[in-house]
């Protein structure tokens, strides 16, 4: 494995958070060298500082693609902290079919905005499908983003092997909603219809998403500094429809960081939704029409 070098280190570390907004402080050179060290080696480049010099030069963007791809965490699971999936079931979704029925709307919107490699978002399906049974007559549309290439195109193959659809996946649900192939398990098509992929990188704007009844963003942040986490909630703030839901990490809080959304609890879960503009500082929220802009950085 080649070493990264000390004087290389911040560099890397300042074009990373160019691609990604990720902070690689100096205890991650481990990280560094455990993920990009292929790289290095298969560009043919002698050191870290000569990968940036070629991906920096390259009009393709393919090696930019790739150092985002690997260093980028990828870790999911089936249902992964199952408090956010009872909470969508037994909450969220019910009481957005009852607003649907008062406004006469037959749209229900759901955004994994860190899809990974698509176990999330199925999990959004499955819970739904179970739920609704037909959910035609609720226009269900689930979107599904990742700034990984490879991510994104997992996701929306659908294909899964042994060990990943046994993580946190029952034999129940698995033999329901997925087929087994030669080379795993596949998602069927019923439950990959219900979702759209596209890369996108959530320092860049995401206005034309549209809205949605619910946002997923769970354990992404944390690897933000102070001015992009709180960049990109304010800037979620636009992207839910009045009463929407944002769910985040366990581990995550927007206290301090956007004072428009409000914490509610329900069982083991908890999630954000906006102030009404009269207990929100006694104004509107800023920007209703319009999305806040993402930070100034070389993307």
């Amino acid at each position: 494995m080649i070493k990264l070098q000390p004087e290389e280190h911040q560099s890397l570390a300042r074009y990373i958070y160019s691609l990604c907004a990720v902070i690689l402080d100096e205890s991650k050179g481990y990280l560094i060298e455990g993920r990009l060290s292929h790289l290095v080696e298969d560009a043919g480049c002698g050191s870290y500082g000569m990968l940036v010099q070629r991906a920096r030069s390259d009009q393709s963007r393919v090696l930019e693609h790739r150092i985002v791809d690997a260093i980028t965490t990828n870790e999911t699971s089936f249902f992964r902290d199952t408090a956010p999936f009872d909470l969508l079931r037994h909450k969220i979704v019910p009481e957005a079919i009852d607003r649907q029925k008062r406004a006469g709307s037959t749209r229900l919107r759901i955004w994994s905005a860190a899809c990974s490699t698509g176990q999330e978002i199925y999990s959004i399906a499955i819970t739904l499908k179970e739920l609704l049974g037909n959910t035609e007559p609720y226009g269900v549309q689930l979107v599904g983003t990742d700034i990984s290439n490879d991510a994104v195109a997992r996701a929306s193959r659908g294909l899964y092997n042994p060990t990943e659809i046994s993580r946190g996946l029952s034999a129940e649900l698995r033999d329901k909603y997925f087929r087994q192939t030669g080379g795993g398990w596949q998602i069927r098509d019923e439950l990959r219809a219900m979702a759209a992929f596209r890369r996108l990188n959530l320092m860049e704007s995401f206005a034309a998403l549209g809205r949605f009844d619910v946002v997923f963003c769970r354990n992404v942040a944390i690897y933000f500094n102070d001015r992009d986490r709180t960049s990109l909630f304010q800037r979620m703030e636009h992207a839910l429809e009045p009463n929407g839901c944002l769910v985040i990490g366990a581990m995550e809080s927007l206290s301090g960081i956007c004072p428009h959304f409000e914490s509610k609890r329900h069982l083991r879960a908890v999630f954000y939704q906006l102030k009404a503009p009269a207990t929100a500082g006694g104004r509107s929220r800023p920007g209703a029409s319009a999305e806040l802009p993402a930070k100034s950085c070389v993307l």
